[in-house]
């Protein structure tokens, strides 16, 4: 049976409609997404193509992590739809991370906060580097490597260029365990240490390490060697 073009929807549900009469919490995820792909594909609507692309990668937090080239190879989105759908999740994590700007940086609570629900969802070990000015308020957020699905391949001197490019007073290390055990490696220990010394040398303050799970009954879903006493 042929699906409904959005034009032979009754008015109030369509997407756009429905957001100016009632809001943009009123609509689904995959109504809210329809809105950026405008069109859908030939026997498909564009809702039903937004419920198919979220079923595909199972939430938004795994739909964000693909790249323009990966959406574009969807059938009934390409390479402008792609772009934008890009371009709107990079605008809500730059949402989430001015909303943090102005606090002070100090826990790794924050830190979760700022770089958690992104970095677990990540296929393979990635490390970036906070930057922090002399009152620990977020400067920016560097990315320093992307290893293989255990092993994040970093050494002290590319995590500290960041700092010294932009003249940060203080780091905050983080690297996510693909996993979801946020329990550090022997080789996290090892690289924590090595950290330490060359922050000391070039006078950075490492204010900690953070390592990134998930959230279970045992653990809050991150490890801070400074917590742990390590730092």
């Amino acid at each position: 049976m042929p699906q409904l073009k959005i034009r032979e929807m009754p008015q109030d549900e369509r997407p756009r409609e429905k957001l100016l009469a009632r809001g943009a919490d009123a609509l689904s995820n995959a109504e809210l997404i329809a809105i950026l792909l405008r069109t859908g594909r030939r026997g498909m609507n564009v809702v039903d193509v937004a419920r198919e692309l979220i079923g595909k990668y199972r939430s938004f937090g795994e739909l964000s992590r693909c790249s323009v080239r990966e959406l574009s190879e969807i059938k009934g989105i390409g390479p402008a739809k792609a772009i934008e759908l890009v371009a709107a999740f990079n605008l809500g994590k730059r949402f989430t991370q001015e909303s943090l700007s102005q606090q002070k940086l100090d826990s790794p609570e924050l830190i979760y906060k700022l770089l958690g629900d992104e970095m677990r969802m990540l296929r393979t070990e990635a490390l970036r580097v906070v930057l922090l000015d002399t009152r620990y308020r977020l400067m920016r957020v560097e990315s320093v490597s992307v290893g293989s699905m255990n092993e994040s391949i970093a050494h002290p001197r590319e995590i500290f260029r960041p700092a010294i490019t932009y003249s940060a007073y203080a780091v905050i290390v983080v690297h996510n365990h693909p996993s979801g055990d946020p329990s550090p490696s022997q080789t996290d220990h090892s690289l924590t240490r090595r950290l330490a010394e060359a922050a000391e040398l070039l006078q950075i303050k490492l204010l900690d390490h953070i390592v990134v799970g998930a959230p279970s009954e045992t653990t809050p879903g991150y490890f801070s060697f400074k917590e742990a006493g390590v730092l």
